[in-house]
């Protein structure tokens, strides 16, 4: 007697998509379903409204324009809403134009991955499942954005106080890490061993709940600017899952695949 056996087939994440009118939030939407990866979810194109389905869907991933809430400013404070409606909710946001200011303040809001309307769409669908799947989403120059964001101004001096987690010294540690200095740097200028220096990114990457260096720069980025009531710094940036080793860096849109080192 022949037995037929039955294979589940994968979840498909559930996404949520907005843009800044009805038309091309519905041309998005039936873009993405031809791809037959996700469960879209239609949003309308007001913030209120959007606010409230994040609220009731929890969608694992949403993607919005960065102009939704306001066509002359950037969509940050509509992020920072998202996520307090919808804490695991994973958020990508539409750029216009990849330049540093919106890729900044995206990231900082709270965002997991930025996509520039001027890359190929095919793109935006790995996208969406490399951010479903709990990576990061960003290319090589919008990661040196963020490393410029970093270096001018300066990271304030109270950022341990607003993170409220880390020690004075852990606080020194992410400041070397977010310039981009090895662990033997970091143990020179703060006259440290480097296993010194490993034991102290092992904590930081618990307390912080990231995985990676990449991660720790990211949380600097977000702690770096105004502190918005709305964003509390254990939302601000959550662990994401191991994936493969780190592609080597290029100009075109690729995931930050997530290794837990302090090296």
């Amino acid at each position: 007697m022949a037995h037929l056996s039955t294979v589940s087939s994968p979840i498909k994440p559930r996404v949520l998509a907005a843009d800044t009118t009805s038309m091309s939030t519905q041309l998005l939407v039936e873009a993405l379903a031809r791809e037959e990866q996700f469960q879209l979810i239609e949003s309308p194109s007001d913030p209120r409204s959007l606010l409230q389905l994040t609220k009731k869907e929890k969608p694992q991933v949403a993607v919005i324009s960065s102009h939704l809430e306001d066509p002359k400013r950037e969509g940050s404070d509509l992020i920072r809403k998202m996520r307090v409606e919808s804490p695991d909710t994973r958020i990508i946001v539409l750029l216009d134009v990849s330049e540093r200011v919106s890729v900044t303040e995206s990231f900082r809001a709270g965002a997991h991955g930025v996509f520039c309307r001027t890359e190929p769409f095919r793109l935006l669908a790995k996208c969406i499942q490399c951010v479903a799947n709990g990576q990061i989403w960003a290319n090589s120059s919008e990661l040196q954005f963020l490393l410029q964001a970093l270096a001018q101004p300066a990271l304030p001096t109270d950022l341990n106080l607003r993170a409220g987690l880390l020690s004075a010294r852990e606080t020194d540690v992410v400041r070397c890490v977010a310039e981009g200095l090895t662990n033997r740097q970091i143990a020179e200028r703060l006259k440290l061993t480097e296993h010194t220096v490993k034991n102290y990114l092992f904590r930081i990457f618990d307390k912080l709940g990231v995985s990676s260096r990449v991660e720790v720069v990211l949380y600097a980025v977000r702690n770096s600017g105004p502190v918005h009531a709305s964003t509390s710094p254990a939302a601000s940036i959550r662990r994401l899952a191991p994936t493969a080793p780190r592609p080597t860096a290029t100009d075109n849109p690729r995931p930050i695949n997530i290794r837990k080192t302090a090296t």
